[in-house]
């Protein structure tokens, strides 16, 4: 099983039970917290995901790190002691990932990626989220709207709602235009 297959059933396990004993937002920010940490440690990060360590002294880290963060959700807390007992700290950043992903289905929130080959005014912007709430059946706050610039489209713009794409690039017009040009010359 890959690394991103283990991460997303720890994270669908970690959300059900959340589900039902916690506050499913409280629980993802904690554990992305706490992934980050580890992250965001060089030192931390290699001794957690060291197979050479045993996972008796990779439980007893995490035990101290829970201990100084304080208020952590049981739920959070049991997940992060199974993960160091079973020697699967390494999927940190996959679980809180899949996790992220999970809750933003189960609140029925979009993310949608913009790439412009200039980059869009902030109304511009807020505009292009109140029309993506309307056409897809949306609150405007329910509308995760990144935009990104990528100068080598030309102009027009592509946009990647969930896992679709819509190409309106200039550069992708170009290419039409040469298809059917070169289909016609033969």
């Amino acid at each position: 099983m890959t690394s991103r297959a283990a991460g997303i059933r720890y994270a669908r396990a970690l959300f059900d039970v959340a589900l039902k004993e916690s506050d499913v937002r409280q629980v993802g920010a904690d554990f992305a917290d706490f992934a980050g940490i580890v992250a965001g440690n060089e030192t931390l990060s290699r001794v957690l995901s060291n197979p050479a360590i045993p996972a008796a002294r990779k439980r007893g880290v995490v035990d101290q790190l829970l201990a100084t963060a304080g208020s952590v959700p049981p739920v959070v807390a049991k997940l992060l002691r199974l993960l160091a007992d079973r020697d699967r700290l390494v999927l940190l950043p996959e679980i809180a990932a899949a996790y992220r992903e999970r809750l933003m289905q189960h609140e029925k929130v979009i993310r949608v990626e913009v790439v412009t080959a200039i980059a869009l005014p902030a109304d511009r912007v807020v505009a292009l989220q109140l029309r993506l709430a309307l056409a897809t059946g949306r609150r405007p706050e329910d509308v995760h709207l990144e935009t990104r610039v990528d100068s080598s489209i030309i102009g027009g713009a592509i946009t990647k709602i969930g896992s679709t794409v819509y190409d309106g690039s200039v550069t992708r017009q170009l290419e039409k235009m040469k298809d059917t040009l070169v289909a016609a010359a033969t």
